[in-house]
């Protein structure tokens, strides 16, 4: 089979599109993939990249087309309309580069922004080439979320795109259950939508680290690790208060993996309320690093703020705690929080609600080793049994192949 791929973002960028094409590469497929030119997370080309620079690279045995954009830059909302409206021209204008090239199927990968899909649409007006959508990110939802722009023209100017993509769409794929309904009430027939969960990156399985990068925490402290952006979204005001309830807990540590917009406020918060001694931000550490970080960890935490689109949102990092067999700490409404009930990984409550997250922190903290790695045996066995990677590619090739047929 010829697999076109399209996505914004591609190797040496790391995202599951990876893995993707390279599974499929493997099992006889010839893959092709259409991308921008590398600039995520940073915001800056990669060393060697730049608009024109490296526009068509081999890369494991398939053929890259590396479309011109702007780069991201430091993310403000101006920079990303003009990153993804670059990856629109751009990627229309390296579609001729294709046209005279035999593909059976477009996959299109959408962590955000939905645009990517546009590039797509116009190889497929030309060449008649059904398209697989999967949707990781549900738009408009999220961008009016993030934004808090639920009434003006950014909801209008976005519905009818939407709606214009999905339709051009022959197969959705949706990354939780809970953004089927949204899509079917814009008018998408229900049949051609379908949940395909995200699986980890194959770096995330359980590890036995020799290394202690938490030396600074004293011996049988209970460490709560989380792993991710520190944005708006990840409620840092109720981890914090949960901390502040728990200061007198001397044994309660937590770390913090990763960095952004709230950094600043967080550290600030950290000072005022005197936690220095139990809340530890270490800053941004390569990914492949992250199993060996959470292998030092007691149990690992997620949370999201209380918002309609985050409840119905499975986040990534669900699975990268599941496939490391780790006990899980959740704040979150919906999809995510069924998941960790139903794996019977560890203890969830809704979402902004501190005084039940310390609650659940205390009951955790007096659990015995024994207890701790069941929890996170359950956690391993879920995630085989429901995201494991090799499963879910045989599943999308049975999508593809009835596609194709």
């Amino acid at each position: 089979m010829n697999i076109l791929i399209v996505s914004q973002y591609f190797y040496p960028e790391n995202f599951r599109i990876n893995d993707f094409a390279q599974e499929f590469q493997s099992r006889g497929h010839n893959v092709t993939v259409l991308t921008g030119t590398p600039n995520y997370p940073s915001g800056e080309f990669f060393n060697g990249y730049g608009i024109f620079k490296k526009y068509r690279e081999i890369y494991n045995d398939f053929e890259i087309f590396r479309s011109p954009l702007i780069p991201r830059g430091s993310g403000t909302s101006i920079r990303l309309a003009l990153n993804y409206f670059s990856f629109i021209i751009g990627g229309i204008f390296t579609s001729f580069f294709l046209l005279n090239k035999k593909f059976d199927i477009i996959f299109v990968f959408e962590p955000s922004p939905i645009t990517v899909c546009l590039p797509a649409i116009f190889i497929k007006k030309i060449k008649n080439i059904p398209i697989c959508f999967w949707v990781l990110d549900l738009w408009p939802e999220s961008v009016v979320s993030a934004g808090n722009l639920k009434t003006g023209i950014i909801p209008k100017i976005l519905n009818p795109l939407v709606k214009f993509i999905y339709t051009n769409s022959d197969k959705i794929l949706v990354s939780s259950r809970g953004f089927i309904n949204s899509i079917v009430e814009k008018g998408i027939n229900k049949n051609k939508v379908d949940f395909f969960p995200q699986w980890a990156e194959s770096i995330f399985k359980p590890v036995k680290s020799d290394k202690n990068n938490l030396d600074f925490i004293p011996k049988n402290s209970f460490k709560i690790m989380f792993a991710g952006n520190i944005g708006e979204a990840q409620d840092f005001p109720s981890i914090i208060e949960a901390a502040i309830i728990l200061k007198a807990k001397k044994n309660i540590h937590w770390v913090i993996l990763g960095g952004g917009r709230k950094e600043d406020w967080v550290k600030s918060e950290i000072k005022k309320n005197r936690l220095k001694n139990c809340f530890h931000i270490m800053g941004n550490y390569p990914l492949e690093k992250m199993p060996e970080f959470y292998a030092q960890a007691d149990c690992m935490l997620f949370s999201l703020k209380k918002e309609y689109i985050f409840s119905i949102t499975i986040p990534a990092k669900v699975q990268t705690y599941l496939a490391c067999a780790k006990p899980v700490l959740a704040m979150i409404d919906g999809e995510a929080s069924k998941i960790i009930d139903n794996a019977q990984a560890g203890l969830t409550c809704p979402s902004e609600r501190p005084e039940l997250l310390a609650k659940n922190i205390k009951r955790l903290s007096t659990l015995g080793k024994n207890e701790l790695d069941k929890l996170g045996q359950n956690a391993l066995n879920y995630y085989n049994n429901e995201f494991e990677r090799s499963m879910l590619m045989d599943r999308m090739e049975s999508i593809f192949n009835k596609m194709t047929d």
